[in-house]
């Protein structure tokens, strides 16, 4: 199968540094990586350029030894977070840094995922776009158990608390999932800077209508800066033929 991808970051409107990073193997197309940094901005910025190399560095490294892809993501994510909590203890006034990471691969063409925090992955099959990933905030739990609705979820005041994320001592889980991909399949990893201005109503829109990886990622970054753009937006779409 035949896939056309592209990554973009902008810093938004609000924001004056990017706290945002992403990865994107152009030269084979193997994996991808977005990963959204808190903690201010040199804390930020840290952590999620940190999650990005080391786990980018650490998937090239391993990516033939005989590892499953499931053991392959989590020693992968599992030492990007012992990394930032390094950097902590060399660098106290970064301690409080943090970030959330997504990490799509494609190995033997299945793609896998894993997360950690509230950056998403979506898939959009025959003009209906699904939320693959889980978000671990508060709002997300709460939405689990059935103590809010969704929408109420869409504007709860407590919808940006992480339950986890990178750079802590006590990270329980890292969901990991192999999920199914058919020809003509568009995925979109993004940070929450684009899914706290664009609904997904208009994310399917965009994502149906693409004419190219490009262009759509470029579209769906102006239109959550129209909208506000109140922290930094980061996209990469893959495109499956």
């Amino acid at each position: 199968m035949k896939r056309h991808f592209i990554g973009l970051t902008d810093t938004g409107v609000v924001r004056t540094a990017n706290q945002d990073n992403y990865f994107v193997d152009d030269e084979l197309g193997r994996f991808f990586i977005v990963a959204d940094g808190m903690g201010g901005h040199a804390g930020g910025q840290e952590a999620s350029r940190i999650a990005t190399e080391v786990i980018h560095s650490y998937l090239a490294e391993n990516w033939d030894a005989p590892l499953s892809s499931e053991a392959l993501l989590k020693e992968a994510v599992e030492k990007a977070n012992f990394s930032i909590i390094e950097d902590q203890q060399t660098h106290p006034e970064r301690r409080d840094m943090g970030t959330t990471v997504v990490v799509l691969i494609f190995r033997a063409d299945k793609p896998w995922c894993a997360h950690v925090g509230d950056s998403r992955l979506y898939r959009l099959r025959s003009s209906q776009l699904e939320q693959i990933t889980e978000d671990h905030t508060w709002v997300g739990m709460a939405l689990k158990k059935g103590e809010i609705n969704a929408e109420q979820a869409k504007f709860h005041p407590w919808r940006h608390v992480l339950s986890q994320c990178l750079g802590r001592e006590d990270l329980q889980h890292i969901d990991i999932q192999e999920f199914e991909i058919k020809p003509g399949d568009r995925l979109l990893i993004c940070s929450d800077g684009l899914t706290e201005e664009v609904s997904d109503e208009q994310i399917q829109t965009s994502l149906a209508n693409l004419k190219s990886c490009q262009t759509t990622a470029q579209d769906l970054i102006d239109t959550a800066k129209t909208a506000g753009g109140s922290d930094n937006i980061t996209v990469v779409i893959v495109n499956q033929e």
